[in-house]
């Protein structure tokens, strides 16, 4: 359930509600694949290309730590997908498909006008805005595309369970071909973690909501004009 608290703001018919916006799982799926990212990232850069004295003892490490980091990544947007069914709104899958609403593609327009410097009104939205939640809908995708890619290639040749879940992928492309796939995808996500920051940071200090600490605490201190939550 939603817990507000009231607070006093100085300009007239404007309050402020502390609003429990990302629950607990939200919060630790968010920073377990922060982790992920970057721990699969760096022993993926260290596996195709090694830069240490002794690779073959630091290349099985690296194998094994981007083998359980890979696990724990596919465990986290698999609990993501299954507390989208049953958290809260901000949770909920509804909130990131804004574009099947005429509401949301205007909000989509309206963030995008925003971001590029045409606009000086902040975004609406009490989770994320209309073009950001539609933007983490795509990234989870890229998701999927790194997990079926990574754990393609690490069962490549094998038979069994794995082959029949697996080998469909080969059949789309070659080895080489997911391969850069799965690379460009790398690269793609650590681009949009370098925005993610970007732009947390901007909405965090124009806004003064609480975007970052909120990540944290779960808490988001939400504006209020004339009574209607913004």
């Amino acid at each position: 359930m939603e817990q507000r608290v009231v607070v006093r703001d100085q300009q007239p018919k404007l309050r402020r509600d502390v609003v429990y916006v990302w629950q607990i799982p939200v919060r630790i799926t968010h920073w377990v694949n922060a982790l992920a990212i970057f721990a699969l990232s760096a022993t993926g850069l260290y596996i195709a290309s090694p830069f240490f004295a002794g690779a073959g003892f630091t290349m099985r490490w690296a194998y094994a730590a981007h083998i359980v980091f890979g696990c724990l990544f596919l465990s986290s947007v698999l609990f993501r997908v299954y507390w989208s069914l049953r958290g809260n709104r901000w949770a909920s899958y509804r909130a990131f498909f804004p574009i099947l609403t005429r509401e949301g593609r205007l909000g989509m327009w309206r963030a995008l006008l925003y971001y590029l410097f045409l606009r000086r009104v902040l975004p609406g939205g009490v989770g994320h805005n209309a073009l950001a939640a539609t933007t983490y809908t795509l990234v989870f995708l890229l998701f999927i595309v790194e997990i079926v890619t990574g754990f393609a290639m690490l069962t490549f040749g094998w038979g069994g369970a794995w082959h029949a879940a697996l080998g469909w992928v080969f059949a789309i492309a070659s080895p080489q071909q997911i391969h850069l796939v799965h690379y460009i995808g790398m690269w793609m996500l650590l681009g949009f973690v370098v925005h993610h920051v970007y732009s947390a940071t901007l909405f965090d200090i124009e806004g003064r909501e609480g975007e970052i600490s909120s990540i944290i605490s779960g808490y988001k201190t939400v504006r209020r004009h004339g009574g209607r939550m913004r």
